[in-house]
């Protein structure tokens, strides 16, 4: 686990699914991998540039409940797009629809997580839910 640059927090590194990389946080800085890995705060779940990531990472260190593999990685991509659904909507559609089509149940997996001890989201997760939920119909 890296620290997460916003809070501190512990955030779990992972590689970026090939059609999602335009909506990975960006580094910053010219590279050939830029938007290749990205990590996930397990506090604030913001999401950040990583450098690279393990083969497997642990999404369960956020939620025993949080989708593994790509699933996973499409769904710690949306949220942190999620504290400016209005700017970012046609990226956090297709985030959300990349982690249903991979296995996750994206408003279940944040219902959860609004009742998650620990967490200290960068935004009103409750709120977000109820506007995502509109904007997946």
């Amino acid at each position: 686990m890296i620290p997460c640059p916003a809070c501190g927090g512990d955030a779990i590194a992972f590689a970026v699914p090939a059609d999602l990389r335009a909506y990975a946080p960006d580094s910053g800085a010219y590279a050939p991998d830029s938007g290749a890995y990205a990590a996930l705060c397990s506090t604030c779940l913001r999401t950040h540039a990583a450098g690279d990531a393990p083969a497997d990472p642990t999404f369960a260190a956020v939620h025993e409940s949080f989708p593994d593999g790509e699933a996973g990685a499409a769904l710690a991509l949306a949220l942190g797009l999620l504290d400016s659904l209005a700017l970012r909507r046609d990226a956090i559609d297709d985030c959300c629809s990349y982690a249903e089509r991979a296995g996750a149940d994206v408003l279940l997996t944040l219902d959860r997580l609004a009742t998650a001890d620990g967490l200290d989201p960068h935004f009103d997760i409750e709120r977000r839910r109820h506007q995502l939920a509109e904007l997946l119909r």
